[in-house]
C-alpha cells in the first residue's frame, strides 16, 4: 500500500458534535503504531505476547495488556481530530489523573520537536468507551501528529475521525534507529504522570526523535527470565534497566540483577545497557539502609560488568535526579515522580542516551 495515501483504508462515516466525520481504525495504514507487540495475526494493543505476559505473576498478567507507551502517528490537514475508543479495562488509581490512566493526549510534531496541542479528557462516567472531537488551533496545511495511549488502561479499539475531505498520510518518521527499550517499575510505566505524554520515556522520545518501547510494570517487573529473554530478542538501540523499586528487598535484587544482565548480554552482546537506581528518597516501608543496599547491588553489577571487559554498560545513580530540588516537590507520594520529577529523570537519562547515540 502507498503509505502517502489513505484511499484503501476502511472508512466509516459518522457525526460528532455536529460535524461530519470519517472514522478510520488506527491499525490500518497509513497510521503507524509504536510501542506495542505485533502478533502474526496483526497489530494489537498489548505490550507483550500472551505466553510471556501470562508466565509471570498475576499482576503482570493484567499489566501487559495496559497500553503505556503506545502511540499512533499520522499526518493530516483536517481542521479537527476526533477520537473513538473502547476499552477492555480501565485503571483508576489515586496516584493518577483519569486523563493519565485512561485518556489519550495529542502532540503536533515539527522541526523543533513536538508541541502539545491538547489532551483528550475521558469522562468520569465512561464504561465501554467514549468519543471526543478536538478542534485544532491552526488550520490549513499538512501537519504530523502523535497520539499517546493511556498509561493504566487496556484499549480494545481506537478510531481516528477526520473531516471528510481531509488528507491523511504517514506521520513524521522517527530517526532511522531501532527503538529504545525501557524495562522497570511503575516509574517506568508512568504512574503519577499527569497525562500519557509526560512519562520520562515520552520526553526522551521527543528530545531525540527516537522510537521507544515501555516495558514498565508497576510492582511486577522483577527480572523474570522469560521476560528478560523476550526483551533481549527485540530490535533495540539501547536497553534501560530500571526495576530497583520492584524488588521486594535487597536480597531479591541481588539474586536477579546480575543474572538479568548476563542473560541479556549473552543474547545481545553489542546493545548499550544502562543500569539505573531509584531516585533518592525512601519511605517508612523502605528505610534508607535498604535503599542504599539496593543501590550497592546495582553498582556492583555495573562494576562487575566493567571488570569483565564490557565497555558498553552505563550506570545512572538515581540519587542525582532531584539533587538540587526538594524531593517532595518531585514526587506525589515520596516514591512516584510527578511531572517535575519525570522531566528531571528524562533530562538525565536522555543525555546519557544522546551521548551513546552520538558515538554511532
Amino acid at each position: 500500500m502507498n503509505r502517502n495515501a489513505a484511499s484503501d483504508v476502511k472508512q466509516t462515516p459518522g457525526m460528532i458534535n455536529g460535524e461530519a466525520v470519517i472514522w478510520r481504525d488506527v491499525r490500518q495504514e497509513p497510521f503507524s503504531l509504536h510501542g506495542f507487540y505485533r502478533s502474526q495475526s496483526g497489530p494489537c494493543f498489548n505490550r507483550l505476547p500472551d505466553e510471556v505476559g501470562q508466565a509471570g505473576c498475576p499482576r503482570l498478567a493484567a499489566m501487559y495488556l495496559e497500553s503505556a507507551g503506545g502511540r499512533v502517528r499520522f499526518s493530516t490537514d483536517s481542521p479537527f481530530i476526533a477520537i473513538r475508543a473502547k476499552y477492555r479495562s480501565i485503571g483508576r488509581y489515586w496516584l493518577l489523573t483519569l486523563a493519565a490512566s485512561a485518556g489519550f493526549d495529542l502532540y503536533e510534531d515539527g522541526f523543533f520537536g513536538s508541541r502539545f496541542v491538547r489532551d483528550f479528557r475521558i469522562p468520569e462516567n465512561v464504561t465501554d468507551g467514549y468519543e471526543q472531537l478536538i478542534r485544532l488551533p491552526v488550520a490549513g496545511g499538512m501537519r504530523s501528529y502523535t497520539i499517546n495511549f493511556p498509561i493504566h488502561s487496556a484499549v480494545d479499539t481506537l478510531e481516528i475521525g477526520l473531516a471528510p475531505l481531509a488528507q491523511l498520510s504517514a506521520g513524521a518518521p522517527y530517526r532511522a534507529y531501532p527503538p529504545i527499550c525501557f524495562y522497570g517499575s511503575s516509574i517506568v510505566q508512568g504512574t503519577a504522570a499527569s497525562r500519557p505524554g509526560q512519562t520520562y520515556e515520552a520526553h526522551i522520545s521527543r528530545m531525540l526523535n527516537m522510537d521507544y518501547i515501555n516495558l514498565g510494570f508497576g510492582g511486577s517487573a522483577k527480572g523474570e527470565q522469560a521476560l528478560v529473554r523476550y526483551m533481549a530478542s527485540l530490535p533495540m538501540s539501547v536497553f534501560v534497566c530500571d526495576y530497583d523499586h520492584n524488588a521486594p528487598d535487597p536480597e531479591y535484587l541481588g539474586k536477579t540483577h546480575w543474572p538479568l544482565y548476563q542473560i541479556f548480554r549473552v543474547m545481545r552482546p553489542d546493545v548499550p545497557y544502562i543500569m539505573i537506581t531509584r531516585p533518592n528518597f525512601y519511605t517508612a516501608e523502605n528505610s534508607l539502609g535498604e535503599v542504599m543496599a539496593c543501590r550497592d547491588v546495582i553498582m556492583q553489577s555495573y562494576l562487575r560488568a566493567r571488570e569483565a571487559g564490557d565497555r558498553n554498560v552505563y550506570f545512572i545513580d538515581g540519587a542525582g535526579f532531584f539533587a538540587d530540588e526538594n524531593v517532595y516537590d518531585c514526587t506525589v507520594d515520596d516514591i512516584h515522580p510527578n511531572d517535575i520529577g519525570l522531566l528531571r529523570m528524562a533530562k538525565t537519562v536522555g543525555t546519557v542516551i544522546r551521548n551513546i547515540m552520538e558515538k554511532r
